[in-house]
């Protein structure tokens, strides 16, 4: 069986990062079904790392329909003992405006409805609790933050991540809520893939880039153009930083 210590979930364009060479894909059924795509097995340097599109390939998944219980599950299968989440969000705080990286480090969960434990059914022995008081690791945060830096690339080291169900945008007043939250920037599919890679034990962190700004915090409405001419801007950055961390974790 492929073993590969970190992966990265997110879109298919960071299969593109710089001394990443995929060899490798392989499907993985799980207790939980299938996982959103097969998964992608790559050599970065002397390491293996291993690629999962979260939508999909094509992306044809929407964030209330990820099975994320399966992505996870199939990554800790292949050996993973930490994860690099990228998530596009709409930013809140002033901070957090279109085409900026954030490592946040805290999580506010409005979802519903998601399957989002593998501790239930008939089967168990005992009721479990996680503890999920840092939802994203310290040392890969730190990791994150520092590989940024180390490429010139301008970082917000933390920040609250609120995840709303989708795939419709929010109203401005649940942007306004949100923002009496405490939430600096609001996404789909932050939760619930944090708390279970906490459940697996696996070491997770958030890379997210702001692809506009959210609901009410201009004049005009959010277009898919303008998300996706922040993307354009700011992938170069978020493969430039993965690349650094891995350089940085694996050697």
């Amino acid at each position: 069986m492929s073993q590969a210590r970190i992966a990265i979930i997110g879109g298919t364009g960071l299969t593109e990062l710089e001394g990443l060479r995929l060899s490798e894909e392989k499907k993985y059924p799980t207790p939980w079904g299938e996982p959103s795509a097969p998964l992608l097995f790559g050599q970065f340097g002397r390491s293996r790392i291993v690629f999962l599109a979260r939508h999909g390939n094509p992306h044809t998944k929407p964030p209330h329909q990820v099975n994320y219980r399966a992505n996870l599950w199939a990554l800790r299968e292949a050996g993973v003992e930490q994860v690099l989440a990228v998530n596009a969000v709409g930013g809140i705080s002033a901070e957090t405006g279109p085409a900026r990286l954030i490592v946040p480090d805290q999580l506010i969960d409005y979802t519903y409805g998601r399957g989002h434990t593998f501790f239930e059914g008939d089967a168990l022995e005992h009721v479990t609790h996680v503890d999920l008081t840092e939802p994203y690791d310290r040392e890969v945060r730190r990791g994150l933050v520092d590989a940024a830096l180390s490429r010139g690339i301008p970082v917000k080291d933390g920040g609250v991540y609120g995840c709303t169900q989708g795939p419709r945008l929010e109203t401005a007043a649940e942007i306004r809520r949100l923002e009496r939250d405490g939430c600096d920037l609001v996404g789909m599919t932050g939760m619930p893939e944090a708390a279970l890679a906490a459940e697996l034990q696996l070491r997770y962190g958030c890379l997210a880039l702001s692809v506009n700004w959210a609901a009410g915090k201009t004049e005009g409405i959010i277009t898919m153009a303008e998300i996706g001419a922040a993307i354009e801007s700011g992938m170069g950055d978020v493969r430039s930083t993965i690349s650094a961390y891995l350089e940085a974790t694996l050697g």
